[in-house]
């Protein structure tokens, strides 16, 4: 059976996730930054309400996963966190200036976790050499890498992402995401032979506000008057797809 696990921006889309059939979730704020670590309140109510796994992810800021002192040790009270709700795991990735795995701090961060299992995101898919990054990340005990193959979709990547499932030959476990849909998901599983695949399997919702003031956005790109969260009908028919394609 293929598995799937959901990039939830929320509590909400968490509950979605989990009425939809998804795994696990990987619970983000902010993803139009690619996600960043989502508040105490928010990793709390998720693991009460929720019964499938929750992961927040590990990561202080967007941009870059080159991290100053100040920001590991933010990572490392976000851990501490984690570890004290309970939570299944965590996502994390850093980088050294030249691109490779910086072993040391993600080998720190990793041993503070436990007894919580920890996976990587697409921090990988930045490394200036994949094939030498899987090695390095397989050798710290992570259970899984979220990647695109190195390219923009997972689709782009397709042809990386097999190479890397070869490679890693069920030493750890490749999951394919960025720009999953029920339009590409059967050809990217038949590309790749992943088993495991994540999407965030969101829909746009319209506000409910009545008065709505267009002459100002309190953000650069934002609409205050619509959001957008995972939809557990998506979620459904993406594993339905998926599962169909076996």
């Amino acid at each position: 059976m293929i598995e799937m696990e959901v990039c939830a921006n929320s509590v909400s889309s968490g509950l979605e996730a989990q009425l939809g059939g998804a795994k696990r979730i990987e619970l983000c704020a902010s993803l139009t930054e690619g996600g960043t670590t989502p508040s105490y309140a928010e990793i709390k109510l998720a693991k009460q309400l929720l019964s499938i796994e929750v992961y927040p992810i590990i990561r202080p800021r967007g941009g870059d996963f080159l991290y100053s002192d100040l920001e590991f040790e933010l990572m490392k009270e976000d851990v501490k966190i984690c570890k004290e709700l309970k939570c299944e795991g965590i996502v994390i990735g850093i980088l050294t200036a030249n691109g490779k795995i910086d072993k040391t701090r993600c080998a720190e961060l990793i041993k503070l976790a436990k007894p919580m299992k920890v996976a990587f995101h697409r921090a990988f898919d930045m490394t200036e050499n994949m094939e030498e990054a899987l090695e390095d990340i397989i050798s710290l005990g992570v259970v899984r890498i979220l990647t695109s193959g190195g390219k923009s979709s997972a689709l782009d990547g397709a042809a990386n992402l097999a190479g890397l499932i070869k490679q890693a030959a069920h030493r750890i476990t490749i999951m394919p995401g960025a720009g999953i849909s029920i339009s590409n998901i059967q050809q990217l599983i038949s590309r790749t032979g992943a088993k495991e695949f994540h999407a965030s399997a969101r829909r746009n919702h319209s506000s409910k506000m009545l008065f709505r003031n267009s002459e100002l956005s309190m953000g650069a790109d934002a609409d205050e008057y619509s959001s957008s969260l995972t939809d557990a009908k998506l979620v459904k028919n993406l594993l339905e797809l998926a599962n169909s394609a076996e």
